[in-house]
């Protein structure tokens, strides 16, 4: 994954450069300080080594590449890199559309974090092959919400932006319910055996999924603070643009925009 995806976003920068189109050093530099390193420390980190056994690790590490290594890696703008027509077919596409919205991110993510509190948790966390390709399957999902969002930012009206911010909020609340509900319950949800103190330090099993729920309930919390703010400035700034689109038109058209908007007219 690092070494396809750094090539792939090398490959875009030269293209995009040999175009004689500019392309800031630090969109570079966060994709891969902000992106991909993260993605490393987690998979070949401790999280990473441990999510088999520790149900906080997997937690973590599930909470990390759906909220932080997607965020890091669109901080590199990789979208951008995409050519021109392909880019506008893709943004049309209804799935992007569907995606790129915070409602459609709002369910997505409480429902990731609801399987915590089933048994099918256990099993994503004992299967080797799940397991492993979850390290690949998580982030993609991720980035199929972060990407489309911050594209279609730029074509949505402020209204339709309202109405996203107060989604965020909303989210804000709802993902903290499994957490919690992890936190406060004295009963394994997941169903499968300790695996056994391997380590002096190791949780017993019920701390185990205690540690797990405090995890979820602060990296959705901590996680969804810059999304707020990101609606936020686009908000002002779609805000701005329409004003701006207002003062440009003169008293006969806005008259007539007037008395169209009162006859219903689209």
């Amino acid at each position: 994954m690092l070494v396809v995806a750094s090539a792939v976003y090398l490959f875009g920068v030269r293209r995009v450069r040999r175009r004689g189109e500019p392309w800031p050093v630090l969109r570079t530099i966060g994709f891969f300080a902000l992106g991909l390193l993260p993605y490393a420390v987690i998979e070949l980190g401790f999280l990473g080594v441990y999510s088999a056994e520790l149900r906080w690790a997997f937690s973590t590490r599930i909470a990390l590449l759906i909220f932080a290594v997607p965020a890091g890696i669109a901080a590199g703008r990789p979208f951008d890199l995409v050519p021109g027509a392909l880019r506008e077919r893709i943004l049309a596409a209804r799935l992007t559309r569907i995606f790129g919205n915070a409602m459609v991110a709002t369910i997505v993510i409480a429902a990731v974090f609801c399987l915590f509190l089933t048994p099918i948790a256990g099993f994503l966390r004992v299967h080797p092959a799940i397991e492993a390709s979850l390290g690949v399957v998580v982030p993609l999902v991720g980035l199929a919400m972060v990407l489309p969002m911050m594209a279609l930012g730029a074509v949505h009206t402020g209204t339709f932006i309202a109405i996203e911010f107060l989604l965020a909020f909303v989210e804000l609340l709802i993902d903290s319910v499994p957490g919690l509900l992890l936190r406060l319950n004295d009963g394994v949800l997941d169903l499968i055996p300790d695996a056994g103190q391997t380590a002096p330090w190791w949780p017993s099993l019920l701390h185990d999924q205690h540690l797990a729920g405090d995890m979820i309930w602060f990296i959705a919390e901590f996680a969804d603070v810059p999304i707020l703010v990101i609606f936020m400035i686009r908000w002002m700034r779609s805000d701005r643009v329409e004003a701006r689109g207002f003062d440009d038109l003169s008293d006969e058209e806005y008259d007539e925009m007037t008395r169209a908007h009162l006859r219903g007219e689209r």
